[in-house]
């Protein structure tokens, strides 16, 4: 089984920004938990280097466009590699075998008349690198704010004949309605695929724009940077390559699985542009990819922009918290496709509330009573003799005095339960049962795995963090309701003691597994400290047996609490 996932390649006008981050974050989220299913994973992301806001850039540093975006392409990939981003392939789109397949897409292109050349005169967008007609003029007839500096040009450029494409395109939506996620996007495409008109200019003249892949049958030209860069996503997964091995390579991943895309660029580029492109080229309805549209940051309702200031830098959030408090925060407070309004005091707050006083106090808790009434060291047979036993009276719990109901109290340690009883603990994500039984517990766990790997392979990611954050209240809970320091007291409880120890740490090793793909490297100390190998996620899932003459590790805070220090 393979899956294969892309994002939108940085474009290296500027430093990375938090949506920059987040979708990289997203990606490679997704790419990890596949990983963790068993399945090969291709996971492409890199930079879109040509154009001609890049050549202005580059002038006005006085360095060559390639000295420029080799510079800014490096603050990208240290953020990546600060953030944990596990990509496969990085894309450069000056790189030779990018350029080669381009120029070849474009020789077949022109030689099956899908290209053409005209002459054409109209208005310009310089930010937007592309022709406006008078469908983007205001009711005041001028061109707004989001298209930046408009000049109008007269000249000689070569064509897309994307109007050919137009009917196949709308009847392709129409019978292939998951081409893009989620749904809503789909509906959005429709309607702006409806409205095509025209065909694609594809080139500029060298005679204002030299930064860019020349066209092999007229060097007068380069092309368009948008026409250039999305064929990086065949281009470096291996398409057009003379090479054995990377022929073999892009048979085995494409179709891409998911091309993680922002929406702003969702139409025309990757939902019109895109499909229609490849169709040209030869692919078949069922070899296009599945667009995976992601919604956006806002601060305050607004969006970020540089000229309102209200850019988020994810560097120095990720200098001042680490990278597991952004990753883990960026996965839980948006909604896939949907925007969302970043806020650092709920960074803070995920963090404190669900990373520390959650899944770090649960660890913690649990490995030092493991040493204080067990010296490290704990046997498995422990947990079946247990199981014939419920847990004491449920007891209030710590973390909020109304979360658990009464329950029925526990049979003696010698006597044989022939019940469970429950309770219900009342989080403000939905109820969670507790049971006083160490198998049900065990039940509960398992569901929430199976419930988290049907959220993520929906690439519902904050879905899937919701059911480890209840899992994590009710392992915590479940410490107060069993309340070990008692049962440490009573020599006949000691099975029953053992269970309640082993219980936990499965919880804990389950919560650290399930957060492998988000906060990775915080995961995996967890687990070191556990001394527990992660569950796996492959084939039928089951949570391991407790190893026999089990040793813990040494427990160690993973996710010191953020103290902010109040102004004065």
């Amino acid at each position: 089984m393979k899956y294969f996932i892309t994002t939108a390649i940085d474009y290296t006008n500027g430093a990375p920004h938090i949506g920059h981050a987040y979708e990289k974050i997203l990606a490679d989220v997704l790419a990890r938990f596949q990983r963790l299913r068993g399945r090969e994973v291709f996971f492409l992301t890199g930079v879109d280097q040509h154009g001609q806001k890049v050549q202005q850039a580059a002038e006005k540093q006085g360095v060559s466009p390639q000295a420029f975006t080799d510079q800014v392409s490096q603050h990208f990939l240290k953020l990546w590699e600060q953030l944990s981003v596990s990509y496969d392939a990085w894309a450069a789109t000056t790189e030779e075998k990018h350029r080669r397949v381009v120029k070849n897409i474009l020789s077949d292109l022109v030689a099956r008349d899908w290209l053409y050349k005209a002459s054409y005169s109209g208005h310009y967008s310089i930010r937007q690198e592309q022709f406006l007609t008078d469908k983007e003029r205001g009711e005041d007839g001028s061109f707004g704010p989001e298209w930046g500096e408009v000049v109008f040009f007269e000249e000689e450029n070569w064509y897309f004949r994307l109007s050919r494409c137009k009917e196949w395109l709308l009847q392709f939506l129409e019978k292939h309605p998951s081409f893009v996620v989620p749904e809503f996007r789909g509906n959005e495409l429709q309607n702006a695929a409806a409205k095509v008109a025209g065909d694609l200019c594809i080139s500029r003249p060298k005679s204002r724009l030299s930064w860019g892949i020349e066209f092999p049958f007229d060097a007068n030209f380069v092309t368009y940077v948008w026409f250039d860069a999305l064929i990086n996503y065949i281009s470096f997964a291996g398409y057009g390559s003379e090479d054995a091995a990377e022929k073999a390579h892009f048979e085995k991943y494409w179709p891409c699985d998911h091309h993680l895309i922002g929406k702003d660029i969702m139409a025309p580029a990757h939902g019109i542009y895109w499909p229609c492109m490849l169709h040209a080229i030869g692919f078949a309805d069922d070899q296009m990819p599945q667009l995976l549209v992601h919604g956006f940051w806002n601060s305050r309702g607004e969006k970020m922009s540089k000229s309102l200031g209200n850019i988020v830098d994810p560097k120095l959030l990720t200098d001042r918290y680490g990278a597991s408090a952004l990753r883990y925060y960026m996965m839980r407070d948006i909604v896939m496709g949907r925007d969302a309004d970043f806020n650092e005091e709920r960074l803070i707050n995920r963090y404190n509330t669900e990373l520390s006083n959650g899944l770090g106090n649960l660890v913690q808790r649990t490995l030092s009573m493991v040493f204080r009434y067990r010296a490290g060291n704990l046997s498995s047979k422990s947990t079946d003799a247990a199981n014939n036993c419920v847990a004491p009276v449920l007891a209030s719990s710590s973390m909020n005095e109304t979360l658990v109901e009464k329950a029925s109290s526990c049979c003696a340690p010698s006597t044989p339960c022939s019940s469970s009883p429950s309770a219900t603990l009342k989080t403000d994500f939905k109820n969670v049962t507790l049971s006083a039984s160490f198998e049900s517990h065990r039940q509960a766990d398992l569901a929430s795995i199976k419930e988290y790997c049907e959220q993520m392979e929906t690439s519902q990611v904050h879905a899937a963090l919701e059911t480890i954050v209840n899992l994590l209240y009710r392992a915590n809970a479940f410490v107060d309701t069993t309340a070990p320091w008692k049962l440490a007291k009573d020599s006949a409880a000691a099975d029953q003691l053992d269970g309640v120890l082993i219980t936990l740490l499965q919880s804990a090793r389950v919560a650290a597994s399930l957060l492998m793909p988000i906060i990775p490297v915080a995961s995996e100390e967890i687990l070191r400290q556990l001394a527990l190998e992660p569950i796996s996620l492959v084939g039928d899932i089951a949570i391991p047996a407790f190893p026999q003459n089990y040793v813990a590790g040494q427990p160690t805070p993973v996710f010191p609490r953020i103290v902010v220090e109040e102004s004065q």
